[in-house]
């Protein structure tokens, strides 16, 4: 067989990598669905917030579906090297938690709904979350490019760690925020919002995760 990762260029027609590759495109794809609606209730659009967060829910669902099927049909097709196999899951495993991570942050959103939000914090939110869209953007670029180019990929896994140094900077600086409006805002909506953005910096760890594992997976071309 030969040992290369065209299933993500070549879309072999296998079940088990085109599931894979549609779980790990959906995944992606609420990333966008929340930078949306963090974005519309920074506006105090709170329909089209609603909106974006039910269709991130329903994204993510699938995801959660399509892992399922994957990892049943990887553990008993026979058309994948076991290594390879492995390499796919925890791949797959990455997009999955991506995914949780970007549903709890949209799960705090909606807790936030009748809080009144400092527009600071708001803004800052959109920022973090347009640059982890930013990332997975970055990622599923990589992704593509494993096989077809693989030194083009690491390149572009690089990019997704300085981004991740941005978000983190911009965790920290929220943090602070705190404190400057600690004595105006209600309590449980600053636990909810630190909630928020550790999810969110965690989903950017996931992105980072992910890249690292792009560098083992060119690395074998």
């Amino acid at each position: 067989m030969d040992k290369s990762y065209d299933w993500f260029v070549q879309r072999r027609k296998t079940k088990g990598l085109d599931l894979a590759h549609e779980e790990i495109e959906r995944a992606f794809d609420t990333v966008t669905w929340l930078n949306k609606a963090t974005k519309a209730f920074s506006e105090k659009n709170l329909k089209d917030a609603k909106k974006y967060i039910d269709n991130l829910y329903e994204t993510e669902e699938g995801v959660d579906k399509l892992r399922t099927q994957v990892f049943m049909e990887l553990s008993t097709g026979t058309a994948l090297l076991a290594d390879y196999r492995e390499d796919l899951l925890h791949l797959v495993k990455r997009a999955d938690t991506l995914a949780d991570h970007t549903k709890d942050v949209a799960r705090c959103l909606e807790m936030l709904w009748e809080a009144d939000i400092p527009r600071e914090l708001c803004d800052k939110t959109v920022l973090m979350t347009g640059k982890l869209m930013e990332m997975v953007n970055v990622l599923r670029s990589s992704v593509e490019k494993i096989s077809a180019n693989p030194t083009q990929a690491v390149k572009e896994a690089k990019r997704v760690e300085d981004i991740e140094h941005v978000i983190d900077d911009e965790y920290l600086k929220t943090k602070g925020l705190f404190v400057k409006y600690g004595a105006t805002m209600n309590k449980g909506a600053i636990i909810i919002f630190d909630d928020l953005i550790e999810f969110l910096e965690n989903a950017a760890d996931m992105c980072a995760d992910t890249a690292d594992y792009i560098y083992v997976l060119s690395s074998r071309e």
